[in-house]
């Protein structure tokens, strides 16, 4: 059985890598970095198909250095321990490169057992991880690394690679592949800034299609039907998560309506109906609130005709809560109240409550002043009555300031004119 496409046409020098220009260009510092032939242990950051293990291959060649691959999903400290072994034999005459896939799947023990080797020189440390390594690299590792981040291809760097792609299929094949005009342009931009996906769509799309005559023709229909869900790189518990409902929730409080949609669009077809629900009431509570407070109940009845109806029908009343949020006017001041409030609260600022705020119980024979004295708010005109609510250590703490829309000013005027200011 043949390896992937994308495997035997694997780059074989930084310059054949599609993409990451920023780190690879002309005078860029890794490219530099690898020229010198004095490597820093490092950490590959980005998403999959981005280049980071196909490098790794690259400098152990380059620098002449045995390449040992470990996948932090699989190996454990044995495999340490093994690759360690190696040190100063025939096998790793110049030292050895280890190549540590997926290490936010090590633990901070199997880390550990590291450092000594990568802190002496003997070996040499290119970690890579789809995770924020801040967050998933115990930090004794990342100390004595350099990160680099890896980013999404763009389609535009991507189609040459998918035109190699058909090229090589030809020559290897011994077949005339009619490429319809679309088809690279379609891969490229379907395959989510993938390049190993790129690759390898192209020859699904090449062994899908009839053999007439020693002919081969790839239509851009059969393109799309194959590529139909590939674009999406989504991981519920990683950044592309994160991201994605990050972009949603900021997109509907800048009142961006269509990137609201695109991005709730991206959270259906992935499936993550809880996360499309949960940033959109919390962003109506958030980010409209007292603007437009009737959104709230509003918003609920559309989640719960959602979790009602289920995918696909759920896609029309979340698109209409969507919309409804990112249109109407927007005010953070119950976010910034409550924030306030919570400071102090934090910060041990408080007191005893007020006695006539107190449940009704007896005083003590040592109270200055006997009686709870609370008076009933709507037995004054209004409903209004001065008096103390807050403790006395912040009775005069101020926590809501009413926003500057029609909704708030309405209210904040009509209780100026109740308590007579």
């Amino acid at each position: 059985m043949s390896a992937p496409l994308a495997e035997r046409l694997r780059p074989q020098t930084p310059e054949d890598i599609v993409g990451q220009r920023h780190l690879l260009g002309e005078g860029m510092p890794l490219r530099s970095i690898i020229a010198s032939g004095e490597l820093p242990n490092m950490v590959f950051y980005g998403p999959s198909g981005t280049g980071k293990t196909t490098l790794a291959s690259i400098i152990a060649k380059q620098t002449d250095r045995l390449l040992v691959k470990l996948n932090g999903t699989t190996a454990g400290t044995a495999d340490i321990k093994d690759t360690v072994a190696k040190l100063d034999t025939f096998l790793a005459p110049n030292g050895i490169l280890l190549y540590l896939d997926e290490i936010q799947y090590f633990n901070k023990k199997q880390q550990q057992t590291l450092l000594e080797h990568i802190e002496n020189g003997a070996i040499t440390l290119i970690a890579s991880t789809t995770e924020n390594p801040y967050f998933y690299v115990y930090s004794a590792i990342l100390s004595r690394s350099t990160v680099f981040e890896f980013k999404y291809v763009t389609p535009e760097e991507i189609i040459p690679a998918v035109e190699r792609a058909f090229a090589y299929l030809r020559e290897t094949r011994g077949e005339e592949i009619a490429v319809a005009d679309g088809v690279c342009a379609h891969i490229a931009q379907a395959c989510g800034g993938d390049v190993r996906k790129a690759m390898n769509a192209a020859e699904l799309c090449v062994l899908s299609s009839a053999l007439t005559g020693g002919k081969r023709g790839v239509s851009l229909e059969a393109a799309q039907s194959l590529t139909q869900r590939t674009a999406m790189n989504y991981d519920r518990a990683g950044d592309a998560h994160y991201d994605i409902v990050s972009a949603y929730q900021k997109s509907m409080r800048g009142s961006d309506t269509n990137a609201a949609l695109h991005y709730l669009a991206r959270l259906l077809e992935a499936g993550d109906l809880p996360s499309a629900i949960r940033r959109l009431v919390v962003t109506a509570c958030e980010d409209v609130g007292l603007a437009y407070p009737q959104i709230i109940p509003i918003v609920k009845a559309a989640v719960d005709i959602a979790q009602m109806v289920g995918l696909p029908e759920a896609q029309i009343p979340l698109a209409d809560a969507v919309i409804l949020v990112c249109s109407a006017p927007k005010s953070n001041s119950g976010v910034n109240a409550i924030a306030a409030a919570w400071g102090d609260v934090k910060a041990g600022k408080g007191g005893p409550i007020p006695r006539s705020l107190q449940n009704k119980h007896y005083d003590g024979e040592d109270a200055a002043v006997k009686g709870q004295h609370y008076r009933y708010a709507h037995d004054y005109p209004n409903h209004w009555v001065r008096q103390q609510y807050l403790p006395d250590a912040i009775s005069d703490a101020v926590y809501y300031e009413p926003g500057e829309n029609k909704t708030e000013q309405t209210f904040a005027e009509y209780w100026k004119k109740v308590q007579g200011k």
